[in-house]
């Protein structure tokens, strides 16, 4: 059978019909040769028809393929015609080559070749090793896709896209809580019907403020609403800076106690449980801090506003029992404790240390206190009690301590929370349980997962909240004289002889420090001065300039001791008309030191925590490293103006 057959696009079954064909025609011939030849001319006849069908089949093919790929080309030039993209070729010298119509429809002009990108678009901020940038363009925004190799710039518009992007990020969900700190202080010592009529001020204070601003707020505790809305509402809080603060606090302002509230806020997650855990966490950072503030979580920034007003004292000694138990559980599981302060450590660090010490032992456990060297600070007090070779012998290096950690071992943090300046920080990385015992107000850096939190921004120093809980520790608890003197001497300093951020139960504390043998006269032997200190603290003075009225800043040359710049601080303090005072110097270990100190109209707090530093209302402090002093006031004077412009200076 011929090739060319089987190749056919009809195959073997026409082929099979021809053949029985010309077999039909043969037969019919056998009988009549007119029957023979009628069969054959319609047989000859059926195969030319089939043929030309097939041919004229292969013509329109071969026609339609050679001109699919026209046609394809011809309807990939309409697209590219009517496609909402803005397409330009471009020269070496950025000058326009071909532009798709739509860049007409964009720029609103007809012909575009021969000018320069630059000059058709001004917006386009054109570098080299751009490929993907976003620009503005009458009112409109585009997407810009840079193909440098082939020359080729397209322009996508995206404005709906972004008003849609910017919508969703405006309408996300916040979750806070508001917290009335001090409720019961509050009430004591009111009948009910003022106690009743305030808290109906209060309350109808904040549901009035959050009508205004639409957020959603439900109370579920007797001190605690928990509140609903969006990003727009967060944005407006922060610009008044939550001024509902304000509110309640002049609301009770003429009670002995007022009322104030503390405000945590989570945003910037999408899940439900994050918001409220960060809601949650926020509160909690705002109550340690002392209150009366407000701490929004954004992911992972951490603001404050407010926090104008000194931590109310707690009169109830109940936290302190339960947490003064809690420690003697741990410490008696313990088969190492192991305390530690911060760097370069005062006397109150040294003071809680001991007191700690105290603990460990009355429970018949064996602890140490790593120092990693003294200092001027505490050069007495430490003399004076390694003379005693029990007590020497407690003293141990971080590298020694490091080495004795075990599973069962309990680190002690006083007197700090941040681990950066604790003594050794790798010690606090390696050890699993971690107790933080300390009065400063949360900063946004905490020694992650404590066993045990015991900060009260409301005590006056560390050493009152360590002798609070020995109070607890034993019945018949007994104390020498240096380990109550100690822990007295750090009472004395960090309140300045009880004349600042002092308490009922600042002077409990030390009445009982007194009984069990502190010598008054001992922690005044701590705290005496040489001439030489005394002269450069009077240098320090002089050079002393007035900003803001109120407010003494004061530059001291050559390497100073960091107590000189505290002292050189509070002696400003003491001068008439000024509420805060700035001491910058250079320390002795190279760092730049900021001394801050107020009375309380300005929360230094917040100033140093501009400079990375932190502190109490009162009392704080920042240390900077890589700067020279002139840096140091420029980078104060800008914190300074910042919290002018927060309304942290109305004085």
């Amino acid at each position: 059978m011929p090739k060319f057959l089987l190749n056919r696009w009809y195959g073997y079954h026409v082929i099979i019909s021809f053949l029985l064909i010309a077999m039909l025609v043969t037969i019919l011939a056998f009988y009549h040769w007119i029957y023979g030849l009628v069969g054959a001319v319609t047989f000859l006849g059926l195969i030319y028809l089939t043929f030309r069908a097939e041919a004229t089949f292969r013509e329109d093919l071969v026609q339609y393929v050679e001109t699919i790929s026209y046609r394809v080309k011809r309807a990939g030039n309409e697209v590219i015609q009517q496609m909402p993209i803005g397409i330009i070729l471009f020269s070496d010298d950025k000058k326009i080559e071909w532009h798709s119509p739509y860049v007409s429809v964009i720029t609103g002009e007809e012909n575009l070749i021969g000018k320069e990108i630059l000059e058709v678009i001004p917006s386009l901020k054109w570098t080299e090793d751009a490929e993907e940038i976003e620009i503005q363009y009458n009112t409109r925004i585009y997407q810009v896709d840079i193909r440098h190799k082939e020359r080729l710039l397209y322009l996508t518009d995206i404005t709906d896209y972004i008003h849609l992007l910017d919508r969703y990020e405006s309408e996300k969900t916040i979750f806070g809580i508001v917290h009335l700190d001090n409720l019961d202080e509050v009430g004591k010592g009111m009948d009910d019907l003022s106690r009743s009529l305030l808290l109906t001020d209060v309350t109808s204070s904040i549901n009035d403020w959050a009508n205004d601003l639409g957020i959603y707020l439900r109370r579920f505790t007797a001190d605690k609403f928990f509140m609903i809305t969006n990003q727009i509402v967060l944005e407006q809080l922060e610009n008044s800076r939550f001024d509902i603060l304000d509110i309640v606090r002049e609301i009770t302002g003429e009670n002995k106690i007022p009322l104030t509230l503390s405000i945590g806020i989570g945003a910037g997650s999408d899940s439900i449980i994050e918001l409220g855990q960060m809601a949650q966490s926020s509160l909690d950072i705002a109550l340690g801090r002392g209150g009366d503030q407000a701490a929004v979580k954004v992911k992972d920034r951490l603001s404050f506003y407010g926090g104008k007003s000194n931590a109310v004292e707690k009169r109830t000694r109940v936290r302190a029992r339960v947490i003064s138990h809690a420690l003697k559980d741990l410490i008696v599981e313990s088969d190492l404790v192991l305390i530690m302060g911060h760097k370069n450590p005062d006397m109150d660090a040294l003071g809680a240390s001991i007191g700690v010490l105290k603990a460990v032992t009355v429970n018949n456990k064996k602890g140490y206190i790593v120092l990693d060297e003294s200092n001027t600070m505490i050069e007495t007090l430490f003399e004076e009690v390694t003379r005693n070779k029990e007590k020497a012998q407690s003293f141990i290096t971080p590298e020694k301590a490091m080495n004795m950690v075990t599973t069962k071992t309990l680190l002690i943090i006083v007197d700090t929370h941040r681990p950066s300046i604790t003594i050794e920080p790798h010690l606090v990385e390696i050890v699993d349980r971690v107790v933080v015992i300390d009065h400063h107000r949360r900063s946004e850096e905490f020694i992650e997962d404590p066993v045990l939190i015991y900060i009260e921004p409301y005590a006056s120093s560390t050493s009152e909240l360590v002798t609070e809980l020995l109070q607890y520790q034993n019945d018949k608890l007994t104390m020498d004289s240096l380990e109550a003197t100690a822990l007295l001497a750090g009472i004395v300093v960090d309140t300045k002889s009880f004349s600042n951020r002092t308490g009922t139960r600042t002077f409990e504390a030390a009445s009982f420090l007194r009984t069990n043998g502190a010598d008054p006269i001992l922690v005044q032997t701590f705290l005496k001065e040489d001439m030489e200190s005394y002269l450069q603290k009077t240098e320090i003075v002089k050079k002393t300039k007035i900003v803001y009225d109120h407010i003494a800043i004061a530059v001291a040359e050559g390497a100073i001791e960091q107590l000189l710049i505290a002292q050189a601080a509070d002696i400003l303090l003491s001068m008439s008309d000024v509420y805060a005072s700035f001491v910058i110097s250079r320390r002795t270990d190279g760092l730049i030191g900021i001394s801050a100190r107020s009375l309380g109209q300005i929360n230094v707090q917040v100033i140093m925590e501009h400079l990375g530093g932190g502190g109490h209302l009162t009392n704080a402090a920042v240390q900077l490293e890589g700067i020279s002093l002139d840096e140091a006031e420029a980078k104060l004077l800008h914190a300074l103006e910042t919290t002018k412009k927060e309304g942290g200076l109305s004085i």
